[in-house]
């Protein structure tokens, strides 16, 4: 699966939005509901790092996709992992839509 694929299935599912809010770095200086969003995305794969470091509001680095181990959060190969399954994503957005249906 490559990154194209992924970005594909992140739109379809409307999480783009999310994965360009943690590529420009803006998920970590917004209110924080936002980056606790994408945190849970990239602990699940649903998004992965960029390429290059941010650093939140308080001047903590997060880190690129390069400096984290693989198979952890925020990797690419996590990422890859989680939208090569599709019960698994399928599963996680039904999880998502039962919960903030409620």
């Amino acid at each position: 699966m490559k990154i194209r694929d992924i970005n594909e299935l992140q739109e379809q599912y409307g999480v783009d939005y999310y994965q360009d809010l943690i590529n420009t770095g803006m998920a970590w200086k917004m209110e924080g509901s936002i980056g606790r969003k994408c945190m849970s995305y990239l602990s699940n794969g649903v998004c992965y790092l960029p390429l290059k470091s941010h650093y939140d509001y308080w001047g903590n680095e997060v880190p690129s996709r390069n400096k984290v181990a693989h198979r952890t959060m925020g990797s690419l190969s996590l990422s890859k992992e989680f939208w090569s399954d599709e019960s698994k994503y399928d599963m996680f957005f039904d999880l998502q839509a039962e919960l903030y249906n409620e």
